[in-house]
């Protein structure tokens, strides 16, 4: 039974709930740590673990992008980010880390990605030195960027071109159907079924956006606005998304779905409200496949932003939603952050040894046994 409160005469409120209202309940079983798997699927690229980077300039550059591939996670550059303007951005970003206790950082932000224009040239370059760094790894790295609905239409030849694996379409919120009286919306419909290769799209926070994404025919479906504790969409906008039921009627509309076509699966990224390794494991037990992270990933060593995280939002000309938050010192390598050893028991280190420890303690060996745990409101 949904539960529906009465707000005021004439006005009802779906009551939702976050990720930290939920706890996750063991099952009668526990199985070793070693008998269990993170792996995961996304049409025919396999990852290791279920984690696709969040596309910001503060954690992506084709150099990140590429190391969290070869640790068996997705980086997503993002091709309407500094790095398609500029030839090489480390030092604007080095200079922004250098401001970082200044006050209006926003402004220092949106200076930077005005002062040059998306260069399509640079968009085909970046992807040939990921597919270079990738095959002098001797690794199997799958090259995926983002790129906003708004610039699809525009930037959609150059991207193709170039020959990527895998295209995200992402905004802050993205729907089937928008509707335009300016300009030429765009048909997700009708643009993904021309391509041929897997595309993933979002974000979206009910069950009938994220129905009618998959019958777009999107391989993934992101699922949130990637709301943190650094973003102001709820500030601006009104708009904050209780993730545990955002992506629990996203499942039940995989579900659906699945139903509807006779068993075509469609892959949930949950993006937002995730800061820990138990969030991780909370975001899979609503039903989420995989995880989108952003913040967690900056306070890697290396990453280009040097402590820094924004979203993608934060640098927007006229609307920003976002602050910028600054890391006095990294916790670890990339490595670390994702596998381990932990140095504190916070949660912030060994992200997926603790996602792999939770599926263990509660006897799940693969991720989509582990989307069946039990879970109990306990706030």
């Amino acid at each position: 039974m949904r539960d529906i409160v009465e707000i005021g005469q004439g006005k009802t409120a779906q009551r939702g709930y976050h990720l930290d209202d939920i706890a996750i309940v063991p099952s009668r079983r526990t199985r070793d740590v070693d008998d269990v798997s993170t792996n995961w699927q996304l049409d025919a690229y396999k990852f290791g673990i279920p984690c696709v980077a969040h596309p910001s300039d503060a954690t992506m550059s084709p150099a990140s992008a590429v190391a969290l591939g070869r640790l068996g996670g997705l980086g997503v550059l993002n091709v309407e980010g500094l790095w398609t303007r500029y030839e090489d951005p480390r030092k604007q970003l080095e200079a922004l880390a250098e401001a970082g206790d200044e006050e209006n950082m926003t402004a220092r932000l949106q200076q930077l990605y005005a002062a040059e224009p998306i260069k399509p040239e640079l968009i085909a370059e970046r992807v040939r030195e990921m597919r270079a760094m990738a095959a002098d790894g001797g690794g199997n790295v799958t090259v995926a960027v983002r790129v906003s609905p708004q610039h699809t239409l525009a930037l959609a030849p150059v991207i193709l071109d170039s020959g990527v694996d895998l295209l995200v379409i992402q905004g802050t919120l993205v729907s089937a159907e928008h509707v335009s009286t300016v300009d030429e919306p765009l048909n997700l419909k009708e643009f993904i079924a021309d391509l041929d290769l897997p595309v993933i799209v979002g974000g979206c926070t009910n069950y009938q956006t994220a129905l009618h994404l998959m019958r777009t025919g999107a391989a993934g479906v992101i699922v949130g606005i990637g709301a943190d504790h650094l973003t102001t969409t709820d500030t601006v906008l009104g708009i904050r998304v209780p993730m545990a039921t955002a992506i629990a009627d996203a499942a039940a509309a995989r579900r659906d779905y699945l139903d509807e076509t006779g068993g075509r699966y469609v892959h949930l990224i949950a993006d937002g409200d995730l800061h820990t390794s138990g969030d991780i494991a909370k975001a899979l037990g609503c039903g989420a496949d995989a995880v989108m992270l952003g913040a967690p990933l900056s306070l890697a060593e290396g990453m280009p932003g040097n402590g820094l995280w924004w979203h993608p939002s934060a640098s927007h000309p006229k609307l920003p939603r976002g602050s910028i938050g600054l890391t006095p010192e990294p916790l670890g390598s990339l490595e670390q952050v994702l596998f381990g050893p932990a140095t504190d028991p916070d949660g912030l280190l060994n992200l997926f040894g603790g996602l792999k420890r939770a599926m263990a303690k509660c006897g799940y060996r693969d991720l989509k046994e582990f989307q069946k745990v039990g879970l109990m409101l306990d706030r």
